[in-house]
């Protein structure tokens, strides 16, 4: 079976992720979509409005045919990271090709600046330990050494889905064998645009913001009818009912405690702790603690790691010990994992038990917390079997 896979995080599903799809069906050719998916916790340090199996069920409606969750030590991380887990998970099933957005300008050949990049690696490396403490944040610091090593790549770091690309670039570079990469022109609104149009597609951002206010009416024309249906009906989830629990982690731990925090560096414990005690919201905790040096995403993630009680060991010991755990999948997407099964190198995971729960350890710690959040305990892990959508 011919297979694309796509790196996703849904939150939520609409209609310029079906466009894609779509396209990723249509330009590789494939027999079976897989979706690598973010679960209950997201890049930008987010939680996901709805959680990781409705999101996985509205995927397996609208294009895909199996989607495997991205366990949380790459899926909250910066875009590097991120594309790492993304990629090495569809390398572990084998998949022949990588569709994702961009929304450059410049017609790169993201697989010419992979292996550009692996040549490179070393004195991108160096360059970097040089100028990591300039008071510039990492995607200014990436930027001035592209610049200066790879002049005629002409390479933009102001775009996140672009940065992602790359990433991916990267990593597939890194492999004998790798997926052949084909990037989608993004349509519509941009990345970061937090009004809703009356075209067909609008930005992730601008759906949460009218679906936390109310305004479902107003998104008839971006999302799939089934999305509104589930939207209208599910408790929603943002930071602000995340709010009481991490002020009550910053303000019951002590500084040492939160120095021990992953990512917890140059004494931003302190800020954080300072912040806590002023706040009444998350969102003017934020506003408190930001500074020039750290992007809104990268202080969020840390306050995932505050809110989660999330060590280095913790995320070390998953990226050394990878899995595949699925979520979902179609009557294609079964027979995909069929084909498969016997030549995998990493544990395959349909449920939880004895001998893997070890495994999942953080992703369990993490689920629980998140079902937290609802006004009724959502169990997210445990007992839970992979959505079957079956194929008319």
């Amino acid at each position: 079976m011919k297979s694309c896979g796509v790196i996703v995080e849904y939150n939520p599903f609409h209609n310029g992720h079906r466009y894609h799809l779509e396209e990723a069906r249509k330009e590789s050719q494939a027999d079976v979509i897989v979706a690598v998916m973010s679960g209950n916790f997201l890049q930008r340090g987010e939680p996901a409005i709805i959680d990781k199996w409705q999101r996985a069920e509205e995927a397996l409606k609208n294009g895909a045919d199996l989607v495997i969750e991205l366990p949380f030590a790459y899926a909250v991380q910066s875009a590097d990271y991120f594309a790492r887990g993304g990629v090495s998970l569809l390398h572990h099933l084998g998949v022949d090709a990588l569709c994702f957005g961009t929304d450059s300008s410049s017609d790169l050949d993201y697989e010419k600046f992979g292996i550009s990049h692996i040549r490179n690696e070393e004195t991108i490396n160096q360059l970097y330990q040089e100028i990591k403490n300039n008071g510039q944040s990492y995607p200014q610091q990436m930027t001035e050494i592209y610049r200066k090593l790879l002049p005629e790549w002409s390479l933009d770091f102001s775009s996140p889905n672009h940065i992602l690309g790359m990433g991916y670039a990267k990593e597939n570079a890194k492999f004998q064998k790798s997926m052949k990469l084909i990037p989608i022109k993004r349509v519509g609104n941009a990345y970061h645009d937090e009004e809703v149009s009356h075209q067909e597609f609008a930005s992730a951002t601008s759906i949460r913001k009218e679906t936390l206010a109310g305004h479902l009416d107003a998104l008839k024309n971006v999302l799939p009818e089934n999305m509104i249906k589930t939207l209208s009906h599910s408790e929603l989830i943002d930071w602000e009912k995340a709010w009481p629990l991490l002020k009550y982690q910053l303000l019951s731990s002590t500084t040492e405690e939160l120095k021990e925090i992953y990512q917890m560096v140059e004494g931003l414990e302190y800020r954080f702790k300072e912040g806590a005690k002023k706040s009444n919201s998350f969102n003017e905790f934020m506003e408190t603690v930001k500074s020039k040096r750290y992007t809104w995403t990268r202080i969020q993630r840390l306050c995932l790691y505050v809110l989660l009680q999330i060590r280095e060991s913790q995320i070390k010991s998953v990226w050394d010990n990878n899995y595949l755990r699925v979520l979902g999948f179609n009557d294609t997407g079964r027979q995909f994992l069929k084909l498969k099964k016997k030549d995998l190198s990493v544990p395959l995971i349909t449920n939880i038990n004895q001998k893997n729960e070890l495994l999942l350890e953080l992703d369990i710690q993490v689920g629980r917390i998140y079902a937290l959040l609802f006004e009724e305990y959502q169990e997210q892990d445990v007992y839970k079997m992979p959505i079957y959508i079956k194929e008319e």
